[in-house]
């Protein structure tokens, strides 16, 4: 296992915790609106627009319609999820401890169009155009993810717990 003394002693010495900053800065609560709109927008197009365009797809365009709106809305929630417990985090509605709890249970995996290729024709342009974003929007969110991770403050452990309790309180929560 790597020391973890010098990053200790980095942080108590007053250094700003990377994580901290970002979820306080104007990027952050930029993404955050970005997100959240895009949530809304996917949301309003699928139950309204793009319901209709379903409709009046061919069969097999309208399987691959609902697997597409599927994907997507879950890449939808996973960052909406991942968005609103880091601003909780930051805003101290949450606390980290709880937040790692809560951030195990987001599944945030990069996942692109089931449909491939010339096949994306068969599908409506408004919801290519929102798949496409959601996308560029998920790599934004996992690389977040990363730099957060990798400079988390000892990732966070309920107190008096290690690493190694941490892991099982994430499993028994899972289950």
């Amino acid at each position: 296992m790597a020391d973890v003394q010098p990053l200790r002693r980095i942080q108590n010495s007053g250094a700003i915790a990377f994580g901290r900053d970002y979820t306080s800065s104007d990027a952050f609560r930029s993404l955050f609106r970005e997100g959240m709109a895009l949530v809304e927008d996917a949301a309003a197009y699928l139950d309204g627009p793009g319901r209709e365009e379903a409709r009046r797809l061919p069969r097999l365009s309208a399987l691959a319609y609902a697997d597409e709106s599927m994907r997507l809305t879950t890449r939808m929630m996973q960052i909406a999820s991942w968005l609103l417990v880091r601003r909780a985090v930051a805003e101290g509605e949450m606390s980290p401890e709880k937040a790692t709890l809560q951030m195990a249970r987001i599944r945030l995996v990069k996942n692109e169009f089931a449909t491939h290729g010339s096949d994306t024709n068969i599908l409506p342009r408004r919801l290519i155009d929102l798949i496409n974003q959601s996308i560029r929007l998920q790599d934004r969110v996992l690389h977040a993810d990363m730099i957060l991770k990798n400079n988390s403050e000892d990732a966070p452990t309920p107190s008096g717990r290690n690493a190694v309790a941490l892991q099982h309180l994430l499993i028994k929560s899972a289950f």
